[in-house]
């Protein structure tokens, strides 16, 4: 350990005062350090309340007795509490697929069959299936909603996304129109619009009688939506994928579909692992805007516990516990992004 320190004391003091504007930048960085942290420690640390109620807490510093009094409302939100246990599985059942889809050596028919059945099973938890009163979708919120309408749109966009962006690089002009007007207007679209569309337009498009759930709606629009943007990130790849591979695998007598998917597609998704980590990451913050059809998301159920009147106006302390999640699971998956490329040693596009 001293020795690698030893070895990186000189870089670092290069980087740091190796000429003079490094020096500069390093002087103002430490100055304004100096103005942020005491001032935040003070508020988070020496001046905070840790126990009690709202009475016992100052505007001073810090109140983590809120957090402690609302966590399980900011994470289920109006979810019935003895029913607490079920949105809490459906954490546990994503986070546990996420993880067997995030290892290669899964990777398989039974993963993709695990991923609907999960989903399913989800599904009838948080509706409360097997009870003798369904919950609402209206009482659905916090964290489970927002990793299970990540979860399932970005799984389902992705395959939706693979045929769009070989529809748009095939030579049947029809086709390729159609993968090019459908792209181009759903990336012109703001998502807040296509929310709207789901919670407005498609009801009014249903035949009569037929209804279909706000929050299967708000699924459904979004898959759409996201699977434009996907399928821009995988057309790129397919790009970069030199031509004398297919003019290869033609050469050994290989189909269009077997070309794709076992030379073409493999390496398309090895060059654009950053992409598409980049675009979940982005997904899963752009989630917060369900709030605007009424849906509470973790954002909104924080939002929410701050104006609870017990607890009036407590949002530093509630933003910061979601702030908290949305850092750790980006900041896993980038650096999941970073292990895969090296796991699969993607150097780029593969050599003629």
């Amino acid at each position: 350990m001293t020795t690698r320190l030893a070895r990186a004391l000189p870089g670092l003091r290069a980087g740091l005062f190796g000429t003079r504007a490094n020096t500069l930048i390093t002087l103002a960085t430490v100055l304004l350090l100096w103005q942020i942290v005491p001032p935040l420690l003070r508020w988070a640390v020496l001046d905070a309340t840790f126990t009690g109620d709202a009475n016992a807490c100052t505007r001073a510093g810090a109140c983590w007795a809120f957090v402690t009094a609302k966590l399980r409302f900011i994470l289920f939100a109006f979810y019935p509490p003895d029913l607490q246990w079920r949105p809490l599985l459906v954490i546990l059942l994503l986070c546990a697929i996420l993880s067997a889809s995030a290892l290669p050596r899964f990777w398989g028919r039974s993963l993709i069959l695990a991923w609907p059945l999960t989903i399913l099973a989800c599904w009838l938890l948080m509706q409360g299936a097997f009870t003798a009163t369904p919950i609402p979708s209206n009482q659905w919120g916090g964290l489970p909603v927002t990793l299970f309408v990540w979860a399932l749109c970005f799984a389902a966009a992705t395959p939706i996304a693979v045929l769009l962006a070989l529809a748009r690089r095939s030579t049947l002009g029809g086709l390729r129109t159609f993968a090019v007007l459908y792209i181009e207007l759903m990336r012109g679209t703001p998502m807040v619009a296509i929310l709207y569309v789901a919670m407005l337009i498609l009801p009014m498009a249903l035949p009569d009688g037929l209804s279909i759930d706000k929050m299967l709606r708000a699924i459904i629009m979004v898959t759409l939506f996201w699977a434009a943007y996907i399928a821009e990130v995988i057309r790129a790849g397919l790009q970069a994928v030199p031509s004398g591979q297919t003019e290869a695998a033609t050469a050994l007598g290989l189909g269009y579909w077997r070309i794709q998917g076992l030379v073409i597609l493999p390496q398309a998704f090895r060059i654009v692992i950053p992409g598409i980590v980049n675009l979940a990451i982005g997904f899963l913050l752009a989630t917060s805007l369900l709030a605007v059809i009424g849906i509470f998301d973790l954002l909104n159920a924080a939002r929410a516990s701050a104006a609870d009147p017990q607890w009036l106006g407590f949002y530093n302390e509630a933003y910061i516990v979601v702030a908290v999640i949305y850092f750790v699971i980006c900041f896993g998956a980038s650096r999941y992004s970073q292990w895969l490329e090296r796991q699969l040693g993607n150097r780029g596009a593969a050599p003629v």
